[in-house]
């Protein structure tokens, strides 16, 4: 018994110093992955349940406000066909006709009635167009050359290709280590088989994703983990190579992930979630207050469908007509383009879920 212990006692002294720092630079590692891991659990599953709620939320705005929109779908027909027949039957002075299609033109460019700019335009008319096509690529190619010396500050895309592909292959790695052991046409069994095909199931599809973090959980399931001999130098230094280029992967997934989410917060979609639940807090209906919205534009959109009717009618005179409708004297047109703008991009975003 002296012996042995004497041996134990000299086994611990003859412990190198770099293998007990490998042992701390390890746990340190293993620390740092298993946190990693949990961070990207959580915000997967915080993207999953904001991507759920945007397309729960577009679905119920889609089913309640259809019969509205189809209502100021038909309406917005009805006055293109109106002016349609203005042009074509109504007898006009040129200069009549000339405001007129200003009138036509401005009520699609403010957004009051759809883009339908058919109508021959006269050429001081187009230079006016020119002119404002102009601007608009004055202001593009500007904000071009901003995009190009914001890029000139970004890394080397070589540099960035060559640090995806290293991730890809190591992704791959895992994948391939998880599929030998877990491809059904390993097992005979067939109730063995059901349970790897399941588990295939969940492997192809995190490789799909390039989902490091979920293959590696799969394998931590199943505790497929390397076996290594923590008084091997060769064997710690190994593993603690792979975990330093496992937790750069997870660390960039996990970047990703919360750029997604960011990302999807910034959509109009988003922006609908987030002012649904300040809405739902402050006990208010946020669809319900959308709808109205939807009611008083389409008052506003009829009223302009009855006004045109009636000149197409001679109810009311071309100086009448130019003067447009009271109820637009009665709004501010900024707030009322504003009101539109908001209402437009939350429906056309309906249609992306």
């Amino acid at each position: 018994m002296p012996r042995t212990t004497s041996s134990k006692s000299h086994s611990v002294k003859a412990t190198p110093l770099a293998l007990s720092e490998l042992h701390i630079y390890l746990d340190a590692l293993e620390k740092e992955h298993q946190s990693l891991l949990k961070q990207i659990k959580r915000k997967r599953t915080e993207l999953k349940n904001f991507v759920e709620k945007m397309r729960s939320l577009a679905t119920e705005i889609f089913h309640r406000a259809s019969p509205k929109l189809q209502q100021m779908t038909d309406i917005d027909r009805e006055i293109h066909a109106l002016f349609d027949e203005i042009f074509t039957k109504r007898k006009l002075g040129k200069q009549s006709l000339k405001n007129i299609k200003l009138v036509y033109r401005n009520l699609q460019l403010a957004g009051v009635i759809s883009p339908k700019i058919e109508t021959k335009l006269e050429d001081t008319e187009l230079d006016e167009l020119f002119e404002n096509l102009r601007q608009d690529v004055d202001f593009e190619e500007e904000s071009a050359e901003s995009h190009d010396q914001h890029r000139a500050r970004q890394p080397e895309w070589g540099d960035n290709s060559a640090t995806r592909k290293d991730e890809s292959r190591k992704i791959r790695q895992t994948f391939l280590k998880l599929a030998e052991i877990f491809h059904p046409d390993k097992v005979t069994d067939s109730e063995t088989q059901m349970y790897h095909t399941e588990i295939m199931k969940e492997i192809n599809k995190a490789y799909q994703e390039g989902d490091l973090a979920r293959l590696l959980e799969i394998e931590k399931q199943h505790e497929l983990g390397e076996a290594i001999d923590n008084n091997s130098e060769d064997d710690l230094t190994r593993r603690c190579k792979t975990l330093e280029q496992q937790n750069q992967i997870l660390k960039n997934q996990y970047e990703d992930l919360k750029r997604e989410l960011r990302q999807a917060k910034h959509t109009p979609e988003g922006a609908m979630v987030k002012d649904h639940r300040k809405a739902a807090k402050a006990g208010m209906d946020s669809i319900s207050y959308m709808l109205d919205e939807i009611e008083a534009q389409m008052n506003i959109v009829t009223e302009i469908r009855d006004f045109v009717k009636d000149f197409k009618e001679q109810k009311i005179t071309i100086q009448d007509f130019l003067n447009g409708p009271g109820i637009l004297h009665d709004l501010n047109q900024e707030i009322m383009a504003d009101i539109l703008e908001q209402m437009l991009s939350e429906l056309h975003g309906v249609g992306r879920f």
